[in-house]
């Protein structure tokens, strides 16, 4: 029933992956059974009615029991499974993890298939609707009602170019605040990342210059500029092998970051789930041993 709230017949058709004359005939047997709209016409949207709201809490229920009775029942084998897992997942983690769990996967599992789909305003919907299988994110952007694992903890640097004279010497707090900075905001709402969030906290308003939607288009944009960047580290020290972007400790203090694995609580009994988690998990340390 949520596929069709606020949305439009067609696009609702699309979530529901019928035709739209499929998903009208579904809707008109719903009326039919229930002897109630169910939804309602509100310009080109649909809306619920009372009764089809009054639905919504034990349909979700029930089909959360069903999905929790196929996941616990369902085999996983790794060599001959063809199962698509959704993954809501930054760049930047896509960059430093995702790099090496690809081929891993090819390996050990070549018939999986990967749908990432990067942080947005609707990733906790999603996850709650179970369209999501997994999300990676800091513990501040977890949904609250369902299981996380510690994936690992990251510390943030300050980075710029290796040109860049001010990061010659050790950087004061007066040369992170008087340089221009380049900063990152995802989303359509401008979600606001863990590291904008806690400089915001402390009260003191950097130059921002350039917003970019991607973490790891911000090496490039600090390449032959005075610019410097708040960076999480791993990704400095990626960067940072190819010559062009150095990078120093932050010359304040600054919260560690947890980033964390997250799946629905109907999947936390899933196989396919926890080997997928383990597999994320050991490309982590991978990383850690390659860039230490």
């Amino acid at each position: 029933m949520c596929c069709w709230t606020s949305a439009t017949p067609v696009k609702a058709a699309e979530r529901l992956h019928l035709s739209q004359p499929a998903a009208s005939a579904a809707l008109a047997r719903l009326r039919d059974y229930f002897g109630d709209p169910i939804l309602t016409s509100y310009g080109k949207r649909m809306m619920p009615t009372a009764f089809a709201l009054a639905l919504h809490q034990p349909t979700k229920d029930v089909l959360a029991q069903v999905d929790r009775l196929i996941t616990q029942t369902s085999a996983f084998d790794p060599l001959k499974s063809d199962r698509w897992f959704r993954i809501g997942v930054s760049d930047y983690l896509s960059t430093i993890l995702f790099a090496d769990l690809v081929p891993r996967l090819a390996a050990l599992a070549p018939g999986i298939r990967l749908d990432l789909q990067p942080p947005s305003d609707e990733m906790l919907g999603l996850l709650d609707r179970g369209e999501l299988d997994l999300i990676l994110t800091p513990t501040e952007h977890c949904h609250p009602g369902h299981p996380t694992e510690l994936l690992f903890e990251e510390k943030y640097v300050v980075a710029g170019w290796s040109g860049n004279a001010v990061l010659q010497k050790p950087l004061s707090e007066h040369d992170f605040y008087a340089h221009g900075h380049v900063a990152v905001e995802m989303g359509r709402t401008s979600r606001v990342t863990f590291a904008e969030t806690h400089l915001k906290d402390r009260g003191n308003e950097r130059k921002i210059e350039i917003y970019a939607a991607s973490f790891s288009l911000v090496p490039e944009l600090l390449v032959g500029t005075s610019r410097l960047a708040i960076m999480h580290e791993r990704l400095a020290k990626m960067v940072r092998s190819r010559g062009e972007i150095v990078y120093q400790p932050l010359p304040f203090e600054f919260p560690v970051m947890k980033e964390m694995v997250q799946y629905h609580k109907t999947r936390a009994d899933d196989p396919g789930i926890k080997w997928m988690v383990a597999q994320i998990a050991k490309c982590s340390e991978k990383f850690n041993q390659k860039f230490k």
